[in-house]
Formats: structure tokens, sequence, C-alpha cells
């Protein structure tokens, strides 16, 4: 153990005579031998928050943040978030995850962890610094890398349900397997999830997104049944269907093969909810068309306008956050149909100013969003993907259409033209944008005027 606190809490247990423990997920990954976490739980025999504001006084720290609701208290020391809580027992009822707590011993503690690997304590008392305290064989878990809880897991996951949530998510991100019974008591107790928040739902979501691999936890929640509970649209991608001896790919699987890839090439969280929504339409524009086979049409168009809705219901941020994977969406096909065809520069205009300053994050998507299992297919995907990126910088640099505003106003042209807001307006205005994108016109005030006047001239105004 090497952060500093531990050393003044210890000397802190000589004068208080209280016992004192580090547990959870710092003891997990000291042994796990992952970065250090920036958050701390500690745990006292007795109450936490009256250890809490004694060791803040020492240290000389004023602002403590007190839970009384759960017997909690957390301050942040040297850049590290210190949480202390009483050692207690818990008794839940069916109907709430909040439980019935009562002060306990230290095992008690232990117990009422959700796995076996965040039950590991260590002692912060002079007399037995550093020894450990497992009692359920968590390092042994550690070893085998499994999850399992402590007690019963059919109690535990009814108890709280969002602990089934947490299983998948650190199976997740600690590339573990989930201990056969656990899984089963997760398939049992399913539909006990209903009673947890949406806000806990999505926070768990969002952490298995950000996982290097998060096909394994969305694998885990369809094979739990969790997900046609919790995200039904994801779960109803999966299946293939098959017509005349035609078949379409199973959407689910590619989508979390999707997934996967851009894991490996951005950290952004939203455009990892980009990657996940990205065919979420299929099942409702799936078509099967004779002499074509297999069809889903407009399902970017379809699928954008299901995002505020998903984003709605998981109570994710109804701001520029959705905005963007609502845009991401709708345009993913478009490169995708640059690359197949030839790159022209009207082409290239036209999804410079439709994805603005989010050009880059499209283009990763789409390059993402390659899972042939054709190796030949799939480096001639990749290196069409490569011209359309040079064509964009080349025309980018030419054209300056990023984030692009036409270069004369509706203000300007009724000023001009001595009319008022109408129809033509906007017909001269729209015919300035599209001569600019056709490369008819540069991207200037001057060159748009005197198209303006020309147009002007034709409409007979």
């Amino acid at each position: 153990m090497t952060h500093k606190i531990f050393e003044i809490i210890s000397d802190l247990t000589v004068e208080n005579d209280i016992e004192v423990y580090v547990i959870g997920g710092f003891v997990r990954d000291k042994f796990l031998a992952r970065a250090e976490k920036k958050d701390i739980d500690i745990v006292v025999k007795g109450s936490g928050i009256d250890f809490a504001k004694k060791l803040a006084t020492h240290l000389g720290i004023k602002k403590v943040n007190i839970f009384k609701t759960y017997g909690t208290a957390m301050f942040y020391y040297d850049d590290t978030e210190l949480e202390f809580v009483g050692a207690r027992k818990e008794s839940y009822n069916f109907d709430s995850r909040n439980p019935v707590v009562t002060e306990g011993s230290i095992e008690d503690d232990q117990k009422r962890r959700d796995f076996t690997i965040n039950a590991l304590a260590i002692s912060l008392n002079k007399k037995t610094y550093g020894q450990l305290t497992d009692p359920f064989n968590g390092i042994e878990d550690l070893h085998y890398r499994t999850i399992r809880t402590p007690l019963d897991p059919d109690i535990t996951f009814s108890d709280d349900p969002l602990r089934m949530l947490r299983a998948i998510r650190f199976a997740s991100q600690l590339d573990f397997r989930i201990d056969d019974a656990c899984f089963e008591a997760i398939k049992k107790n399913k539909d006990r999830i209903r009673i947890i928040t949406a806000e806990r739902i999505h926070t768990e979501l969002n952490k298995i997104l950000m996982t290097n691999k998060p096909s394994i936890g969305f694998k885990l929640l369809f094979d739990s049944g969790l997900l046609e509970i919790v995200f039904p649209e994801l779960y109803q991608l999966a299946g293939v269907s098959t017509q005349k001896n035609i078949s379409h790919k199973d959407n689910f699987l590619h989508t979390i093969q999707v997934v996967d890839n851009l894991a490996k090439l951005s950290d952004d969280l939203w455009l990892r909810w980009a990657a996940l929504l990205h065919d979420i339409a299929k099942p409702k524009t799936k078509r099967f068309v004779e002499g074509t086979g297999w069809t889903f049409h407009a399902h970017n168009f379809v699928g954008a306008r299901m995002v505020p809705d998903i984003f709605n219901r998981l109570k994710l941020p109804l701001n520029e956050k959705m905005k963007f994977v609502q845009k991401i969406v709708d345009l993913h096909m478009r490169p995708i149909a640059l690359v197949e065809e030839i790159v022209t520069d009207s082409a290239i205009r036209r999804i410079l100013v439709d994805a603005g300053e989010d050009i880059d994050a499209l283009m990763t998507l789409c390059e993402a969003d390659i899972t042939s299992k054709n190796e030949k297919k799939v480096v001639q995907f990749i290196e069409n993907f490569k011209l359309v990126r040079r064509k964009i910088v080349e025309v980018e640099e030419r054209d300056s259409l990023r984030n692009f505003q036409p270069p004369i106003s509706g203000e300007e042209i009724m000023e001009y033209f001595k009319i008022p807001a109408c129809k033509t307006v906007g017909e001269i205005k729209n015919a300035i944008k599209e001569a600019i994108l056709e490369g008819e016109i540069p991207n200037e005030k001057e060159k748009a005027w005197e198209y303006m006047i020309m147009k002007g001239k034709e409409l007979g105004i």
C-alpha cells in the first residue's frame, strides 16, 4: 500500500482505539496491478462520519460532505476522494434496493458487499497494519478472474438488482467471467431490474461502453435477458431473417463489433453511443425486395428520429450530446456511399457542410463500421476511406466549408431587392448555397453577390 493517507489513518486509530480498514475497488485494483484509483473506501467499526471529521480536523481540511441517510462522509485529500462508512449490516424490502441499515462488524460489512473481489479489506490498524481480511476467497477469484457474490447470488441480486448490471460491467471492465451460479441467478432475477432508476441503468451502460471491449458486456446483457428489458431497441437488432435462401447479417452482432472497432479508435463516450445506435432502426425498416434481397431503406434517417426517445427513456442528456449522436446516426451512410462511388468535390463539399465540426468523428465511425470477413474487401474500403479523408482536407483547405454559413444572409437579399420575407428569398439563398457546393462559384462574398443579382434577374425581381 502506497497512499500516504494510510499511515496517517493508522496513527489516528491508536489515539481513538478504533478499527479501520481500506476496502473495495482500491484493494481489488492493487492486487490486479491496475492504475491506482482516485477514490478510496474506508470502513470503520463504529461511526464513519465521526472518524472522517476527526481525520479532516487532523489534516486541516474544512470541507467534509456528510450523508447522514447513508451514514457516510467524504472529503478530498491529495487529489483523492476518501469515503468513510461505518461497518454495517443490511436487510432489504422487496420493492426497494435501499437497505435497512444497522451497525455491524467488519465481517458483517464484507458480507454486504456485491462481489468477493470487492469485499477484500486491508487493515489500517497499528497492530495488524497491511494484513488482508478475505473471508470469501476474493483473492482466489481474482486469480481465476471470476465474478462471484459473497452470499447466495439469488438473494444478493433480488435484494439489490443493480448488482446484476454491476456484475456484467465488471466482467466487461476486467475481462472476467461471471460464475455460473451467479449468471443463472441474474437470469432468474432479471425482471427485478425494473425497480432500478434509468439514471442508475445508464450509468452502468456508459461504463460498459467505455471499456476496451464493450461487446463483452453487451453479449452478457443479451444472454442474461436484461437487454430486452433495459434496452429493447438494441435487443431487437438480434437475429437473422431468411427468405428465398437470402439472409441478412445479425445486426446486433454487427453493432457490438462496430462499437469494439470504434473503442480502438476513440474514447469519446458519445461517439461510442452513436456507434451503438447507428443501425438501431434496421428492424423498423427491414424489407425483402424481389431481385434485390433485404433492404433497410432510410434506416439512418429513422434511427436519428429514434435517438431522442431512447435518450429520454434512459435519462441521458437531452442536450448537444444527444444532438451529436443524432447527427452522426443520420449521416453515417454518407461517407460509405462516397467510398463506393467516384469521389467528387461536390459530394465532399456537401458532407463537409452537413457534418461541420463533426466530420472527423463521422469518418471515424464509418471506418469502424467495416466488419466484413472478406479481408480483401476490408483493405479496399480502408484505402477508399483514406482517399475520402485526403479529399476532405483538400476541399476544406480550398473552400473553407466546415461550419459553412452562406456568405449572403436573407436580410441582405431582402434589402438589395427591396422585398419582404417570402419564398423567393429562400430560393435565392438556397441557389447561392447550391452554386457554392457544386463548385460553380467560390465560397466568397463578392462572387456570391454577383450570383445573387443574376439569380434575381432570372426570377424577375
